[in-house]
């Protein structure tokens, strides 16, 4: 008899999810195994903002989530726009330039809503309006971005907590300071177990069905470095120091199938000067994704991007990459008094801004390299940009620059209300794009195109949903999704 029914490697959102759907689908005996000790436990889910992405029809298809919502958001259902799945479809493959896998992405897309109900529901998973980093109130109404609404109460700590306690109430064992070195298989080449290296020692234990949950590798510069290039050894990681690509490295030891974009990675705009590896109690307040309304520079003292290209939802998976890529991996973001006050509340947590009451003396304290290009820069933008009577920040508002290389497409308005604000950034890495090939059952592939029998995989694990850039919220709902399947069938498998 095996140790376990099922085995789940990892202990962030999707890993928690597995688990807990594994015991309700039958499964008696469900181990978790969790890299770090107790106190650094959660994987990257810790320090995620907590949004979920989810289709759904119409506005009040969500009341469930957010009871009583309406007491301290006034006529809250006018700012929510329904988010179809036709929706939610359209901006995957956009972003993703058309890559994303059309199968897993139907999977996703489809079951997101329920996916997200269920971890309410059965997960116990309190969720709340994502009000600190989303919607804009025009005339006493909170305008939400489509999609970008409703996150896990208190963020990712709160989601992280949460799944701990379903999966106490469910029965299911966790493991610390147990990390997963080796999967076993058996001579026919199901997978059986795995070799467990837990507070120093090496031991086996077995299992029906093991569930692969643990994250990328972008905490291993080493590997950043082979499969992303430079300058990706350099980034500063958002999240967990523990996501060293244990499991890809074990699931194609025994010729799992490499998957997606593993040139791709999800990077954010975060403050320069955090460390290398994200304090666990600021969790993702080192995000710097207000830079929509402002300008943002390079060490050189030149634009890099189109800053109103979308709304932040859309482009600070891209947008951190492209500060990382620039001179010395570093940019500056600029505010006047027009737009201070739309800054999402973790700048807050900045290291103080630099503020000036003129450009000339804003640019003179920077930390650049050609002070003369940034007023420049400056100059020349105000001289593009337009006056602010159309601008408006709850939506895409069409207000350009004229004759600059890169337009700014969206919010365009001129630097000239004092005192001017400027953040230090830097391009966070938060996780990989780089998977495992499944099928829509989140059975793990082998690379002759069959089944791995016993081993499934979820979470950020999961290769070719995203490339290039991806739509904030989407990997959480990705990890419920994918790890509620993950856990219903490894329930069934009887070695």
């Amino acid at each position: 008899m095996p140790d376990f029914d099922v085995i789940v490697v990892g202990a962030g959102n999707a890993a928690l999810a597995a688990a807990v759907s594994a015991r309700e689908n039958g499964a008696d005996k469900v181990v978790v195994l969790e890299a770090a000790h107790k106190g650094m436990r959660g994987g990257n889910t810790h320090w995620s903002g907590g949004i979920l992405r989810f289709a759904f029809d119409n506005p009040r298809d969500i009341e469930p989530l957010l009871p009583g919502v309406e007491k301290d958001y006034l006529n809250f259902y006018q700012g929510v726009q329904p988010y179809t799945q036709a929706d939610f479809m359209a901006d995957l493959m956009r972003v993703t330039a058309g890559r994303t896998d059309p199968e897993l992405s139907k999977v996703l897309v489809s079951n997101s809503k329920d996916a997200v109900f269920w971890a309410h529901d059965s997960g116990k998973v309190p969720m709340e309006p994502a009000r600190t980093i989303a919607g804009v109130e025009v005339n006493g109404v909170v305008i939400w971005p489509k999609g970008a609404i409703v996150r896990a109460e208190h963020e990712g700590v709160g989601l992280s907590a949460s799944w701990f306690k379903a999966a106490e109430r469910e029965g299911v064992e966790i493991r610390y300071e147990a990390s997963g070195r080796d999967l076993i298989q058996d001579k026919k080449g199901r997978v059986v177990g795995v070799t467990v290296q837990e507070k120093g020692k090496l031991h086996e234990i077995t299992a029906n069905a093991v569930i692969l949950a643990c994250g990328g590798f972008e905490a291993n510069a080493q590997w950043r470095a082979q499969y992303l290039g430079r300058p990706w050894d350099h980034a500063k990681v958002r999240g967990t120091r523990y996501n060293q690509g244990d499991g890809l490295r074990m699931a194609m030891a025994i010729g799992a199938m490499p998957c997606g974009q593993w040139s791709g990675r999800h990077s954010t705009p975060i403050d320069a000067d955090w460390g290398d590896f994200a304090d666990r109690k600021l969790t993702d307040k080192s995000n710097r994704l207000t830079y929509l309304y402002g300008v943002m520079i390079n060490r050189n003292g030149k634009r890099f991007v189109d800053e109103g290209e979308d709304t932040q939802f859309y482009t600070y998976a891209k947008f951190g990459a492209a500060i990382l890529n620039e001179p010395g991996g570093m940019a500056y973001q600029i505010f006047d008094q027009k737009t201070i006050h739309l800054m999402e509340p973790r700048y807050d947590y900045a290291v103080k801004p630099l503020k000036a009451d003129t450009l000339e003396k804003l640019v003179e304290q920077m930390d650049i390299d050609n002070k003369k290009q940034a007023l420049q820069t400056l100059i020349e933008y105000n001289k593009a940009a337009a006056d602010d009577d159309d601008f408006d920040p709850s939506k895409k508002d069409g207000v350009s620059t004229k004759g600059l290389n890169p337009e700014k497409s969206n919010w365009g308005i001129r630097l000239d209300k004092p005192p001017f604000h400027a953040f230090s950034a830097t391009g966070g890495i938060t996780f990989t794009f780089g998977g495992l090939k499944i099928n829509e059952n989140a059975q793990v592939m082998g690379t002759d195109w069959r089944v791995i029998p016993g081993l499934y995989t979820c979470g950020e694990m999961v290769g070719n949903l995203f490339h290039y850039n991806y739509p904030a919220g989407t990997g959480l709902v990705s990890g419920q999704v994918f790890g509620r399947i993950a856990g219903r069938n490894a329930a069934q498998e009887k070695a």
